[in-house]
């Protein structure tokens, strides 16, 4: 919810009277602080006992930061969760891409995803995509869909190629979960409705200020920058993301794994 536009003035106001030293240690915790400092968000879906529980992280953007990525398996697998879901941009160039997946191995329970905008770029290399989820127990979607803890969970994963997307093929009997890498696409789906949608893409904005929110946000998010929303077609969680693009700042936007309860 935005504040009045009198609480945005004064925020300014103070920032300005603050002054540099301020600036400078906010600037500092933005590149050498924030970037790493993850959290663990819980969310639960569910007003009785849940049947499944399961991790749900995004652009991780892999560029060689390997402790980085192995804290955020650990917290991963501290969870316990069934199983894991991934919502893309895993790298942004080819080389990291086998290191990434032999990181992401670690985790200790079956790992599913899609492709972000920048591995759809990468198009080439889907063998190796599939084969390094599948080595988890779990599967890596492209408009596709995978029954999941027995038929119980139904996830059905899209690339980015928005032409592409028809009727999703909902199971009755499941809970169905909807993994779209672009937050805006949860307005795609008129006369459908799903138990959850889950995107990433975002990153939250990278740099979120108090009553403005995000200074810049990429293309495909509209509304939808981060956490939950309701929409249409059923509640919809945008995760803002575990790396950084362009610019290793993160400023209150913290890196995030999201636990769901369901």
């Amino acid at each position: 919810m935005n504040a009045p536009k009198t609480s945005r003035r004064r925020f300014l106001r103070r920032l300005g009277l603050i002054g540099g030293p301020a600036l400078l240690l906010a600037g500092a915790d933005a590149h050498w602080v924030e970037p790493h400092r993850l959290i663990v968000r819980r969310v639960r879906l569910t007003d009785g006992e849940s049947a499944q529980r399961f991790a749900f992280f995004a652009d991780l953007h892999y560029k060689g930061d390997k402790a980085y990525t192995q804290k955020v398996v650990a917290a991963i697998n501290a969870e316990h969760p069934d199983f894991v879901i991934f919502g893309g941009d895993l790298i942004e160039k080819e080389g990291p891409l086998k290191e990434a997946l032999e990181l992401l191995s670690g985790i200790q329970a079956p790992l599913c995803g899609v492709p972000g905008n920048h591995d759809f770029f990468n198009r080439g290399l889907y063998q190796t995509y599939r084969a390094g989820f599948a080595a988890t127990g779990g599967v890596w979607l492209m408009n596709e869909h995978r029954d999941l803890a027995g038929g119980k969970i139904r996830l059905i994963g899209l690339d980015c190629n928005r032409f592409a997307i028809r009727h999703l093929p909902v199971a009755p009997q499941a809970k169905n979960i909807v993994l779209v890498h672009y937050p805006a696409w949860a307005n795609l789906f008129p006369g459908q409705s799903f138990d959850l949608m889950l995107a990433g893409h975002s990153h939250g904005g990278q740099v979120r200020l108090p009553w403005i929110g995000p200074l810049i946000l990429p293309t495909n998010v509209g509304r939808y920058d981060m956490g939950r929303y309701a929409t249409a077609s059923g509640p919809l969680y945008v995760n803002p993301g575990i790396g950084w693009l362009h610019v290793d700042v993160r400023f209150n936007c913290p890196p995030e794994v999201t636990i769901f309860e369901i």
